[in-house]
């Protein structure tokens, strides 16, 4: 026991450390995500102001800063305490003689590089397609995912505005993507990252976004915007448009629905009047009461 609590203590500073020098320029600007997070972030942010699809809609929209506190903590604050938790399973499978390569499917070493990267991107995708699902079917995890639903207003930053319960979800099921397709070069997985953080800004902007005969492999503000929909369509009653980067598995799997172009719809669920207004009443809720 004094090992793992060791491992955890351990992991918990050398994620510290590392967040310190990404602060402080200390890292390759390649694998700052700390301002590679800030940078793409006004720039989306430039891009709602300049060509704005609700013009109604303020600048500092509601819940503005609220929205931008949750994509640093879900991003850096959470993480200093989750990564001590992939330490601990990384050393339990360990000592069963278990590696990130024990499950692969399929060996990408010997791939160039774009494919590897490109299958990457697709997996994980998938695997965040599958959980978002997840995520809507069953209740317990339905008053989770209810604080990324709880806005009112899109905008960039409500990309990242979900309840830390959802790293805990996502995170375990995206490492075991990974696993499935080994040889991947981890270094450089910063590609997928930016693009993908890119694409989840976008959706969520107040831009307005379709990518034309492209919408239907990728995501878009359009598409998004319907997720959030208060009153979701008839025959959908999970809710519709689960895409994360990809839009594809939903018309794939039937759950793509675009009722009409109008960036003017009421957002949120039934009931959302009951979610707490502040950060520290949304960390704890989910935890107790029923589905709103």
């Amino acid at each position: 026991m004094d090992s793992y609590l060791e491992l955890i203590k351990n992991s918990f500073f050398s994620s510290l450390d590392w967040t310190v020098k990404m602060i402080t320029f200390d890292v390759p600007w390649y694998n700052n995500y700390f301002y590679g997070l800030i940078i793409i972030s006004l720039l989306v942010w430039a891009l709602e102001m300049l060509f704005p699809w609700r013009k109604e809609q303020s600048v500092f929209r509601k819940d503005f800063w609220l929205d931008g506190f949750y994509m640093f903590f879900n991003f850096f604050g959470f993480s200093l305490v989750i990564g001590g938790v992939y330490a601990v399973l990384e050393k339990f499978f360990g000592g069963m003689g278990l590696s990130m390569n024990s499950f692969a499917l399929v060996d990408m070493s010997a791939w160039p590089m774009w494919l590897q990267l490109l299958v990457f991107f697709i997996v994980l995708d998938f695997v965040q397609w599958v959980t978002h699902v997840l995520l809507h079917k069953y209740e317990f995890l339905w008053r989770f995912h209810q604080v990324h639903h709880s806005v009112k207003e899109m905008g960039f930053a409500a990309h990242l505005r979900y309840h830390w319960m959802e790293n805990v979800l996502y995170k375990p099921l995206k490492t075991i993507g990974v696993m499935l397709i080994g040889g991947f070069e981890p270094e450089m997985a910063f590609v997928v990252h930016f693009i993908a953080i890119t694409i989840g800004h976008l959706n969520h902007a107040n831009v307005h976004i379709t990518w034309g005969p492209l919408k239907y492999v990728f995501n878009n503000s359009v598409m998004h915007l319907w997720h959030h929909v208060y009153e979701l369509p008839a025959g959908h009653p999970n809710g519709i448009n689960f895409g994360i980067s990809l839009s594809m598995w939903d018309y794939i799997f039937g759950t793509a629905s675009i009722p009409k172009d109008d960036g003017n719809i009421k957002l949120g669920y039934p009931g959302d009047e009951a979610m707490p207004q502040g950060f520290i009443g949304q960390l704890f809720h989910g935890f107790r009461g029923e589905k709103a």
